[in-house]
């Protein structure tokens, strides 16, 4: 997002007033000798720029930084090549691994009753992500390209078998019927976004066909993210989301797990400044996770710190 006012920025959900905009270039004019990475941890801890675990926002730090020098306002130290030991030689790029090729799963056609209690296995070793990247890249409709920020992949698993797949990553920053509905302010949103999981992908495997366990999973999901949240990335999630083609799916299974329909989206959005885009009305479900759940949205809190 542009400059607000010639004084007054807007940097990845967090507003500068012209005084802070003002500390900042001066002390970067006091700090020449800092590295880049370094100057942007100390003014995030000037500035209490910070993820709600507390951890400095450097990298966003950096990029407005590099905003605030192309706008003429500061200059930046220049970069610093990375050191390169001459006493240790180059290792040759290792040949990326071929893929082996999927062999084709037993059907499991069983009643939901019939089958070892099912579970969510979170992931956590880099084998196993890479395993539940190349599955949901095969099987889901929208593909799958990676991961990245917040995020937290689930196996859907019953006994031995491997049943489906789940992934909570950082909520959609701006929809119009979530917002209306949590009765947040901009500024709370901008604080309490992070709060909010968006279960952007969610796969029972084309080859499973029980009754009832989509459902039954997302259920569980909603019992559990809390603390897998917590556990994983050290801050309490307060509320899921999540986005239904109406062309193809009615959303029915997220209805029998106690998930709420809000409305539809507009379908039109922002890519970038200056870009928009357009797309198909999703159906937008939410699930709040505890009683008090809005009310905490709609509060500013001190971030929480491990």
């Amino acid at each position: 997002m542009d400059a607000m006012t010639p004084s007054s920025w807007v940097h990845c959900g967090r507003e500068f007033s012209a005084r802070e905009v003002a500390d900042i270039c001066a002390t970067v004019a006091w700090l020449p000798g800092l590295a880049r990475h370094e100057l942007a941890a100390t003014l995030c801890e000037h500035l209490g720029w910070v993820t709600l675990t507390g951890t400095a926002k450097t990298g966003a730090c950096l990029e407005f930084l590099q905003r605030l020098q192309a706008a003429g306002l500061l200059v930046l130290p220049a970069q610093r090549a990375a050191r390169v030991s001459r006493s240790t030689p180059r290792c040759p790029a290792q040949p990326r691994a071929v893929a082996e090729p999927m062999v084709e799963p037993t059907p499991v056609e069983v009643s939901l009753s019939a089958l070892a209690p099912v579970r969510l296995e979170v992931i956590r070793d880099t084998a196993l992500a890479k395993q539940w990247d190349d599955l949901m890249a095969r099987w889901h409709p929208l593909g799958f390209q990676g991961a990245f920020g917040y995020r937290l992949r689930y196996f859907i698993t019953a006994g031995e078998l491997r049943l489906g797949c789940a992934l909570l990553s950082g909520a959609a920053r701006a929809v119009a019927v979530r917002d209306d509905w949590i009765g947040w302010t901009a500024q709370t949103r901008r604080h309490n976004l992070p709060r909010v999981l968006n279960n952007s992908r969610f796969l029972i495997f084309p080859h499973v066909r029980v009754p009832h366990l989509a459902s039954q999973v997302l259920g569980q999901l909603a019992r559990r993210t809390r603390s897998d949240w917590l556990e994983h990335w050290g801050f309490e999630p307060l509320l899921l989301e999540s986005f239904v083609d109406p062309r193809q799916h009615a959303g029915t299974c997220y209805r029998a797990a106690g998930w709420q329909l809000l409305g539809e989206t507009s379908g039109r959005g922002l890519a970038r400044p200056g870009r928009t885009y357009h797309s198909t009305p999703r159906q937008v479900w939410v699930k709040p996770l505890g009683s008090d759940g809005r009310d905490r949205l709609c509060a500013v809190t001190e971030p929480t710190r491990r």
